[in-house]
């Protein structure tokens, strides 16, 4: 693959991710803010019921809590969309460069095909495995002094699933010529399992959700951030997939519609 073709494939990806980023951003808003204003109220009232305790007991603040920087009312509408939008196009430009290396490594699928099936992968080892270890939280659950430690835990289970995402399709294409594709699959697959366990039993837990948070509120907060990342990357896998198709296979397509035009004309 070309240098011209590299540079096409990542723009038509960059708008693909944008694309797909407006999709995810309505999912976002509509399924995933109401849970984040539930969570909000929550900890207002827990801090309101704080103040009060310290009041009663003689402890003078002073002077009123400070105003936030940003109003929750921007952060949901402006600041939501600048993060999904930005992220949308970085994530499509790094999703075409990985398309452009695993095009005819994985398999002999079309461009199309391709695209969804990255996707796909994607999906699973990016956002699904981590999640299922350490699923997002609304704000107000978890303490602020281990934010870092949940972040690090986070971002190596990351970094784990990717890796052995990446070990299994390898080691599939290695078992291939001996197994056949559909063992070699199965058995590649059955080892992903195994090791992505296996690092689930060995890494740590986090369980610091308070004992009276709304336990729908939490629910409803993690299906809608799975919601929200299932939108983007099938978004992004249809899109591209389309856009990839038109760049690397267009005589194909060409070809594909002058023999529809001649069997519409046809008179047998």
């Amino acid at each position: 693959m070309n240098s011209t073709t590299v540079r096409r494939l990542l723009v038509r990806g960059m708008l693909a991710g944008l694309a797909a980023g407006v999709l995810a951003l309505l999912v976002a808003y509509f399924l995933g803010e109401p849970q984040v204003d539930s969570a909000i109220a929550y900890e207002d009232a827990q801090s309101a019921g704080a103040g009060h305790d310290h009041g009663a007991a003689g402890h003078d603040h002073g002077a009123a809590e400070e105003e936030p920087l940003v109003s929750r009312d921007l952060q949901a509408t402006a600041g939501l969309a600048t993060g999904i939008l930005v992220y949308g196009v970085a994530f499509g430009g790094l999703a075409a460069l990985a398309y452009c290396y695993a095009l005819g490594r994985i398999g002999r699928f079309t461009p199309r095909a391709t695209a969804l099936l990255l996707a796909v992968a994607g999906l699973v080892a990016v956002y699904v495995v981590p999640f299922l270890k350490y699923p997002a939280n609304p704000p107000a659950v978890g303490a602020d002094d281990s934010v870092g430690r949940r972040t690090t835990l986070y971002l190596l289970m990351l970094v784990l699933s990717v890796l052995l995402t990446v070990g299994a399709v390898i080691l599939g294409q290695r078992l291939a010529p001996r197994l056949g594709n559909w063992n070699a699959t199965v058995a590649a697959g059955a080892f992903l399992v195994l090791v992505v366990g296996l690092a689930f039993a060995f890494l740590p837990s986090v369980n610091e959700m308070p004992e009276d948070f709304p336990a729908t509120v939490v629910w409803k907060f993690r299906v809608a951030a799975l919601a929200v990342q299932a939108t983007l990357w099938t978004a992004f896998g249809l899109l591209f997939g389309e856009l990839a198709e038109r760049v690397l296979a267009p005589d194909r397509r060409t070809t594909a519609r002058e023999a529809a035009a001649r069997d519409a004309v046809s008179p047998g």
